[in-house]
């Protein structure tokens, strides 16, 4: 199974963690990854650069989508807000030809047009829906049974639900569940799995941000969590990085490891944390590797 492979900017850069975690797990489900196919590939505008110039945000976005289909593969992106803007950029594209028409012109000094038949999907669908959860549970070398994990969706992954197609593929909304499942973990639910990190809001309303960090990682470990399970490395920068900052604002210790799905799955596939750079991570995962270490 071969992907155009689209990390984002923040896997390459803030969270390389998230990276390095995706190479060693997708080398084992065997997920082959290209990313030359997407050389060159722009940033997706994370939802910011589309309040301000929406044609130029989809224009770059469908440059991508053009990038994908010469290659002939579909596309994988391991970040949540890629996903989620991506597929709003791809539902305007492919809804409204006109539009679509005024966005290729501009590609064509590249040579480029995008035809409307690519279908971003993140490696957490992929993982549930084109490999299968039982295809997953093949894989697993060791069950992570006795640890409590919280999911964090975020918003980009979750909402809209047209251009997410979620009435199409429902199980999208419980696949992080499913996947902790899986590996044999606890989920801890809480009302804030699906709600927004505080990541948008971080540079104009720092204070605001960092009471939502505090909100949603006291809740999960007040309910038991022993961590959160992310697929957005946006989340993960807010939740990780500016989680001392929250136990500081909220004046009480957090102490709550954020992991990146890859880094979750690639624990039960046996891979050696180091070699996913769990101990990159501003919240130590030491306790946590310690006691999975000690664990039957």
């Amino acid at each position: 199974m071969k992907y155009a492979f689209y990390p984002g900017c923040v896997a390459r850069g803030a969270c390389p963690e998230l990276y390095s975690a995706t190479l060693e797990v997708c080398e084992i489900l065997g997920i082959e990854l290209d990313e030359q196919a997407l050389e060159g590939a722009a940033c997706t505008g994370a939802g910011v650069l589309q309040e301000k110039n929406l044609l130029l945000a989809d224009t770059l976005n469908a440059r991508t989508f053009a990038l994908a289909e010469k290659s002939g593969l579909p596309l994988m992106t391991i970040c949540s807000t890629c996903q989620g803007v991506m597929s709003q950029a791809n539902q305007r594209l492919t809804e409204d030809p006109e539009y679509l028409a005024k966005v290729n012109e501009t590609l064509a000094d590249e040579g480029l047009e995008y035809k409307g038949t690519i279908d971003p999907k993140h490696l957490l669908w992929i993982i549930a829906e084109d490999l299968g959860i039982d295809f997953l549970e093949s894989k697993i070398v060791r069950k992570l049974e006795g640890f409590k994990f919280a999911p964090f969706y975020g918003c980009y992954i979750v909402r809209p639900s047209k251009a997410l197609k979620l009435d199409e593929n429902p199980n999208r909304k419980q696949a992080l569940e499913q996947v902790i499942e899986t590996v044999g973990a606890e989920v801890v639910e809480f009302p804030g799995s699906t709600l927004c990190c505080g990541f948008p809001i971080l540079t104009i309303n720092p204070k605001n941000s960092q009471t939502m960090v505090a909100n949603h990682t006291i809740d999960a470990k007040d309910r038991g969590a022993d961590a959160m399970v992310t697929p957005c490395p946006l989340c993960h920068l807010n939740l990780d990085g500016y989680q001392p900052n929250a136990a500081a604002l909220a004046k009480r210790d957090i102490d709550l490891p954020i992991i990146h799905l890859p880094q979750l799955v690639g624990l039960a596939l046996g891979i050696a944390p180091e070699k996913m750079r769990l101990n990159k991570h501003l919240v130590s995962t030491k306790k946590l590797l310690s006691e999975l270490a000690v664990a039957p």
